[in-house]
């Protein structure tokens, strides 16, 4: 009996893999040669994973020619296999990450990165919840002309009118959500025109990174079946507030209960710790938070998007903000992430700066009041060169990213920078629209 006996019709199954950009990466193989995909055997160069936001390799990656372009086997996760909803013949999703030939991971897999920061948790006796709000827009069409049309100025925040406008294409959307185990949540209309925000509801921290990954595709795919395209690039219009990615997250210790609460208002002395890390993080870990020439426009003051460095209760303001609650559910979210980073990335550069706080008990300044927009505190990487170098550079990074991540991802960005640079608006709208 085959695995694929699951799935009733299906004509064949596509591996998938997420690269630096969060694209996902892979091969279509038919289902009559699908048998032992299981078993890990299926190949796909290394190489595959650090490609530009265009799809091209990097010209001076160590991977392609110095190694002549060598493969690795590609391992299921212990997501399993999955349907395509948004396919009309039945497909079946099998998501995978990068195994070296001699059975060690592959060091440049996003994916892996994160593993690598959950499996710190576990050694402190601690496990990570998480949830996601992601931020995107639909598009009735993917040309510029097109796209500037639609984007007329003003949103309907809240409003139920739009929601009801792309009913069909919700229904789907969360029909979809169920089929994959997806834990969607809320449904909202934001501020940007043909703009919505979908919440995931909290789970382990890596199911949540992979239910966001596999959201974001499901949603590009859903689009396309309504005429539509769905994209989470940062900033499509100067206008619009931009696409967020915010996380939500506590710890609980072994017991299952929450170290974020202490009994007080104001929250235990380790929310205080991980609230310093994440801080004390912030500016290095800009790259992730703004991967794309385009993100720097969403992080703008007035604009939505926090773009200094501090913390502070029930305030939207602010780069970190801690939501009233009862204190079983006290948690942190990080409000600073623009809608077209990786989820892997992301998640494991907020919760390694968690960690750090915790291990080397940071203390962070004290909270603000008001709005951060008209106050002095450090701020986040002016500009994409900056946060480049600064990841790439700074010592706190290598304490949560391989090395062989860093170098690639920032190889990568600096690759996607000269090609960018003499690019049109209604190019890199486009280039965003279509990848991110």
């Amino acid at each position: 009996m085959s695995w694929l006996d699951d799935f009733p019709g299906a004509q064949h199954v596509t591996l998938a893999i997420p690269d630096l950009n969060g694209q996902p990466r892979g091969k279509r193989i038919a289902a009559a040669h699908a048998g032992k995909l299981l078993d890990g055997k299926a190949k796909m160069p290394l190489s595959a994973l650090s490609l530009d936001i265009l799809g091209q390799d990097i010209d001076d990656s160590p991977l392609v020619f110095e190694t002549g372009d060598k493969d690795g086997f590609l391992k299921p996760t212990d997501r399993g296999p999955l349907p395509m909803p948004w396919l009309a013949d039945g497909a079946v999703l099998l998501p995978v990450s990068m195994v070296q030939s001699d059975g060690s991971r592959f060091k440049a897999d996003p994916r892996f990165a994160l593993e690598r920061v959950v499996a710190q948790f576990t050694k402190r006796g601690l496990t990570v919840h998480a949830a996601t709000e992601l931020e995107f827009y639909l598009i009735d069409d993917q040309t510029p002309t097109a796209l500037a049309k639609r984007l007329s100025k003003g949103g309907d925040i809240l409003g139920l009118q739009s929601l009801e406008v792309y009913d069909a294409f919700l229904n789907d959307l969360y029909a979809g959500c169920a089929a994959l185990g997806i834990p969607a949540e809320t449904a909202t209309s934001e501020s940007g025109s043909g703009q919505f925000e979908v919440t995931l509801s909290h789970g382990p921290a890596l199911k949540t990174a992979d239910d966001t990954w596999l959201f974001k595709m499901m949603a590009k795919g859903i689009a396309r079946k309504h005429g539509m395209a769905a994209t989470f690039m940062a900033k499509p219009k100067a206008h619009d507030a931009g696409s967020g990615l915010h996380v939500h997250f506590s710890i609980l210790d072994a017991n299952g209960i929450n170290i974020f609460d202490d009994g007080t208002a104001q929250g235990s002395a380790a929310l205080a710790h991980a609230i310093g890390g994440c801080l004390q993080t912030m500016e290095a870990a800009t790259l992730i938070f703004a991967p794309h020439q385009n993100s720097y426009l969403r992080l703008v003051p007035g604009a939505h998007a926090p773009t200094s460095i501090c913390w502070a209760y029930e305030n939207r303001t602010a780069a970190l903000r801690i939501p009233d609650g009862p204190g079983k559910a006290r948690r942190i979210e990080h409000r600073v992430a623009g809608g077209d980073t990786s989820p892997y990335l992301l998640l494991a550069a907020i919760l390694g700066g968690a960690g750090m706080g915790l291990d080397d008990q940071t203390r962070p300044p004290p909270p603000i009041t008001g709005n951060a927009y008209d106050q002095t505190h450090p701020g986040l990487a002016a500009d994409w060169g900056s946060a480049i170098s600064l990841f790439e550079q700074d010592n706190r990074m290598a304490r949560i990213f391989p090395e062989t991540l860093i170098e690639h991802l920032t190889k990568t960005k600096r690759q996607e920078q000269a090609l960018t640079r003499e690019m049109t608006e209604d190019a890199l709208i486009k280039l965003y629209i279509d990848r991110v």
